[in-house]
């Protein structure tokens, strides 16, 4: 079942450590390559239509966006990854910023990556994939734009995304559209178990 959402609010922009919220409140990073849907997801998930800034221009988010969720947790929108129209410069700034904050966050109990179900998951997405396995951050994977896909397209689809991303059996892959919102509820379930996982001191 998917969470009741009451509040749910832009807490911060942050462009350095120091702009981020310092209330310890749970938080899930969302993370993906750019123009993939992640703040479609946020605002579908969230029930709110233009919440988390959309953009048909990729690269548009050059921060980290902090959404506090019911006064009880922070979903996180990171800037997209693998954006090549970015200045080497810029690509940088945001590279450190990102790996810091999920090295080194105490607050951040997991993470969503989002991939294009319709192509296969790109070096760039691989390499997230095992940057979060290796600094042990629980992950759910999301596989968004499902509704282009017919069903048995999707079925095949995402066995070969989760063998490109090396994914375990136990590793969550949920198939995701922002259009009709199918997905939602397995989408919260699994968002559910990362905050009480790390509530109950085991994240």
């Amino acid at each position: 079942m998917a969470m009741l959402i009451k509040k749910a609010a832009l807490e911060t922009v942050a462009y350095k450590e120091e702009d981020m919220p310092l209330d310890g409140l749970p938080e899930i990073a969302f993370l993906g390559r750019s123009n993939v849907g992640k703040s479609s997801l946020i605002n579908r998930l969230l029930g709110r239509k233009k919440l988390a800034y959309t953009s048909s221009t990729p690269g548009k988010t050059r921060a980290l966006y902090f959404y506090r969720i019911n006064d009880a947790f922070y979903f996180v929108d990171l800037p997209g990854y693998g954006y090549a129209r970015a200045g080497k410069k810029e690509q940088r700034t945001w590279a450190v910023l990102i790996e810091q904050y999920l090295a080194e966050r105490d607050s951040l109990c997991g993470a969503v990556q989002v991939v294009d179900c319709r192509h296969e998951p790109s070096k760039d997405d691989l390499l997230m994939a095992q940057w979060l396995r290796f600094h042990h951050l629980a992950a759910i994977t999301v596989a968004s734009k499902s509704d282009k896909l017919s069903r048995g397209a999707l079925a095949r689809q995402l066995p070969q995304i989760r063998s490109r991303l090396e994914l375990g059996e136990a590793e969550e892959l949920l198939p995701f559209s922002a259009r009709t919102g199918a997905g939602r509820e397995h989408i919260w379930s699994a968002l559910s178990g990362l905050l009480k996982q790390y509530q109950s001191g085991e994240g």
